[in-house]
């Protein structure tokens, strides 16, 4: 599976986390092994000119999604169903294009009172369910998709923030087996000291990393 980004919007973009965002959301989905997707960050301009040709509306939007082998994950019924992950063609499959515009992810950014980077990555996530076949033209569609959309994004950035934080400390998850126990009694406190009760004493305080920037 690969992800190719380009960006001709102008503006600057985390392309490696939209990269590893979209492979994570069709790795998640069980879609064919070998799908190659195609991500493109163009200007308002740009988005305009594909906005009015292909969906006939006016102006720029944030985000365009253009299928082309109209896989579908396992979990959704349809003609191909039988190309998800365990599928035995050893050919590399076109899942399609994601067109994203930073400059209304700017705009909507605002509105939603978080990054621009978080905006993208929701926008991403969008994109990419949308070729996988979600759409969110019914009421109960809507509710699917927006409902896997968001549980994507949060666990994607779970995921992260719980790699950062063990690449930042390696220590904290890997401790050195030859350092004692902090927990373990010192041997001459034990024999000068009767054991003292645990009952009552507070567990070990539990540090949950950030679910997201947004």
């Amino acid at each position: 599976m690969s992800v190719e980004i380009n960006n001709e919007s102008g503006l600057a973009a985390d392309e490696d986390a939209l990269r590893e965002l979209a492979q994570y959301v069709i790795d998640q989905l069980e879609t064919h092994p070998l799908a190659d997707l195609s991500m493109l960050l163009v200007d308002e301009a740009h988005m305009t000119n594909l906005h009015e040709k292909w969906m006939e509306e006016p102006g720029p939007t944030d985000v365009l999604s253009f299928p082309m082998d109209e896989l579908r994950p396992h979990s959704m019924a349809g003609p191909n169903r039988a190309r998800g992950r365990d599928s035995d063609d050893p050919e590399p499959v076109l899942l399609g294009d994601v067109v994203l515009c930073p400059q209304v992810a700017v705009a909507q950014a605002k509105q939603h009172g978080h990054s621009t980077q978080a905006e993208l990555e929701l926008l991403t996530v969008h994109g990419v369910l949308h070729l996988l076949g979600y759409d969110h033209a019914e009421p109960d569609e809507e509710a699917e998709m927006f409902g896997l959309q968001n549980e994507l994004l949060s666990d994607w950035r779970d995921e992260t923030a719980a790699k950062s934080t063990a690449a930042r400390n390696p220590a904290a998850s890997s401790p050195d087996p030859s350092s004692p126990d902090p927990s373990s009694p010192d041997p001459s406190e034990a024999a000068a000291a009767p054991p003292e009760s645990q009952e009552g004493r507070e567990g070990p305080a539990l540090c949950h990393p950030p679910g997201g920037c947004c």
